[in-house]
């Protein structure tokens, strides 16, 4: 009889020492032993993610990851608001923001940087990549922006009207993007071989336009797609892991922020360290697609986490915030306006052509570290 294999063994672990951890409170070795836990957890979930993305195909398997992360992370939101010692009015909004600086600039910095220098270019659809990126940016502006503007209520916040009108916005513009993600566009979102690029409009001056041509997954030399079992019980551990992983996470939240607190730095900062564990099983499993010249799946992953993170997280906080106490600070301040808006044009312009070199990942990633400075020192 085979043994089963440490993809198997690390979630149910996890998961095993989170039960007593979360009634307990844990401290020195015992934390330790449990951020070891944390770190195998993130791996398997990344396993399993692939596993499941194999059997699926693309531009499912990007959006099961993208949507299990952002449930778990809705969830890890609204348990810190409400056990929280210190004022948690603006964590949905620092978390979401941090989501969608470290998926825009981290994950799809890196997924370029490392499909380019592979590769020499990194190809992808500009079309199916457009469409994200404007829903992101969409989902971004009224969601994060448009609170610290309005005059109805004092400070960045939505009345209760405006944050029921923003959370249904949200929804129909997510649902709007999964439709056409999955239904009536699909093969805008389905990996592009090196040679083809999407269909271009000729130039008055004659340049070259290319044939629209999606590479079929199951001819992509890779094993066969799993068994529909194997694919079932790897979706299984796929939700025991993530579950792992944000619940060891808020375990360590306290640890965190004593640590943040002795350092000097401010609140926001846990908010970005979350998020950064949260999506870490994203971010491997898009370096792991660029690498294999796939970087239309790593930027599936990416602006689809993004966007789940806005169009997913608010409405869920907008129905919390019927049982929850205190106000909810949604608008962004002038500094972090500044870098949305940055991130917004340098986006677009990598977009636009279909393909990147190593440079546009560059920028990408010194925008994610000014992110991250900043935060620290703001």
């Amino acid at each position: 009889m085979s043994r089963p294999s440490w993809t198997t063994v690390a979630p149910v672990l996890a998961a095993v020492a989170l039960v007593p951890a979360w009634f307990t409170h844990p401290e020195g070795i015992v934390l330790g032993v449990l951020a070891v836990l944390l770190v195998g957890a993130v791996l398997a979930a990344v396993h399993h993610a692939e596993v499941v993305a194999h059997r699926v195909g693309e531009p499912y398997g990007s959006l099961v990851l993208a949507v299990a992360v952002t449930i778990i992370e809705v969830g890890l939101i609204v348990t810190l608001m409400v056990t929280a010692d210190k004022d948690a009015s603006g964590l949905a909004r620092d978390t979401v923001f941090a989501a969608v600086m470290i998926t825009v600039n981290g994950i799809v910095g890196l997924s370029l940087l490392v499909g380019a220098l592979k590769h020499h270019l990194a190809v992808f659809n500009p079309e199916g990549t457009g469409a994200a990126l404007a829903t992101v940016i969409a989902l971004a502006v009224l969601c994060l922006v448009v609170p610290s503007v309005t005059t109805s209520q004092p400070g960045p916040e939505f009345t209760g009207a405006q944050l029921a009108f923003a959370a249904i916005a949200s929804l129909a513009l997510y649902g709007m993007f999964v439709f056409t993600q999955t239904i009536r566009h699909r093969d805008f979102f389905l990996p592009v071989s090196h040679g083809q690029h999407s269909p271009v409009v000729t130039s008055a001056g004659g340049g070259d336009s290319f044939e629209h041509e999606p590479v079929d997954l199951d001819d992509d030399g890779h094993a066969d797609p799993p068994s529909n079992r194997a694919a079932l019980g790897s979706l299984v551990l796929l939700v025991v892991s993530l579950v792992a992983v944000v619940g060891l996470a808020k375990i360590e939240s306290p640890a965190i922020e004593s640590g943040v607190a002795a350092l000097g730095f401010p609140q926001a900062v846990v908010g970005v360290v979350i998020a950064l564990l949260v999506l870490a099983p994203e971010t491997i499993a898009a370096v792991r697609a660029a690498a294999r010249n796939r970087v239309q799946v790593s930027l599936n992953l990416a602006l689809g986490s993004a966007m789940a993170s806005i169009g997913l997280t608010i409405p869920a906080i907008a129905v919390a915030g019927i049982w929850l106490d205190g106000p909810l600070e949604l608008g962004l301040n002038q500094l972090q306006t500044v870098l949305l808006a940055l991130t917004a044009a340098v986006a677009i312009l990598t977009v636009v052509p279909g393909r990147a070199k190593p440079l546009q990942g560059g920028v990408h990633l010194v925008l994610l570290a000014s992110f991250l400075f900043l935060t620290i020192a703001p």
